[in-house]
């Protein structure tokens, strides 16, 4: 996709961390944008700073674990700006537990929001991006997660190898198609967001998680700190994030020191070893 000026992207998650900045990127290319996030009056706190007049921007809370709210920001996207050329499927929360402390509940909450929610994305926006016959684009949110398994986030693993398989089958299959639209899927190691901090926007329905003890406590406190000391900033995840859309690039992998763990795991595939502990 090599125009952005007049068109339009939808950014979930957007309130904040990397979504945030997706949407000033975006707004600095001259699109419209369809911002979304279930926490509404950040969004419109956030969305306030990017100094857009109201005829391109639309606001809607959107709990993206929810099909039914999906299907309604698909729909109010078109009806709003006629159509949709950039997606990005970023929304997501996280939760350090060890595996066989998860809850059913955490499990659902998890997968609903980093999952399921690009599963409904690409299913009620997909079909009518194809319908335009212009070039459009879809970015998901998976990380580095989707490529390694660090020990203490069974449920974020699982959830960001979904969106990662799913990227790369939704890739042959858009290939396949000779469709004008491409995919992307980003894979970020540490950043410092509010994702550590996910619990804040966790819905009634889940619950909440039962408190974080041991060897969990301990792996919840490693993650808030890797995240809290991450050397690249969202903003240079928009940066790889358009610049990979630019180029028609599958894999935006912006911390590349992690090639190397990524290695070390497809060797001991290849090699029948059993997985290398990550540090």
């Amino acid at each position: 996709m090599k125009q952005f000026s007049g068109r339009t992207a939808v950014i979930t998650g957007a309130a904040s961390g990397i979504g945030l900045e997706l949407a000033r990127r975006a707004a600095a290319e001259g699109m419209n944008l369809v911002l979304a996030d279930i926490e509404y009056a950040r969004l419109e706190e956030s969305a306030a700073t990017l100094g857009l007049p109201a005829e391109r921007l639309l606001l809607q809370r959107t709990d993206v674990s929810r099909e039914a709210e999906i299907a309604a920001l698909a729909e109010a996207a078109f009806a709003r700006f006629g159509g949709v050329h950039l997606l990005c499927n970023n929304a997501g929360v996280g939760l350090t537990r060890v595996t066989w402390e998860h809850s059913t509940a955490d499990w659902e909450w998890v997968l609903g929001v980093n999952l399921w929610s690009v599963i409904h994305g690409i299913q009620h926006f997909l079909p009518k991006m194809l319908e335009q016959g212009d070039e459009g684009h879809i970015v998901n949110t998976s990380s580095v997660a989707g490529l390694l398994s660090t020990p203490g986030m069974a449920a974020y693993n699982v959830s960001k190898h979904g969106v990662v398989t799913l990227s790369e089958t939704l890739y042959g299959e858009l290939l396949a198609a000779k469709a004008k639209v491409g995919v992307s899927v980003l894979c970020p190691a540490w950043v410092p967001t509010g994702i550590h901090q996910s619990s804040r926007n966790r819905q009634d329905r889940f619950g909440s998680a039962a408190p974080a003890a041991g060897l969990s406590a301990a792996y919840e406190e490693r993650m808030g700190q890797a995240v809290k000391s991450g050397r690249l900033t969202a903003a240079d995840m928009a940066s790889e994030v358009f610049a990979a859309v630019g180029e028609g690039r599958f894999y935006v992998i912006p911390h590349r020191k992690i090639n190397n763990a990524i290695q070390l795991r497809t060797d001991d595939i290849m090699n029948l070893r059993n997985p290398t502990p990550l540090a």
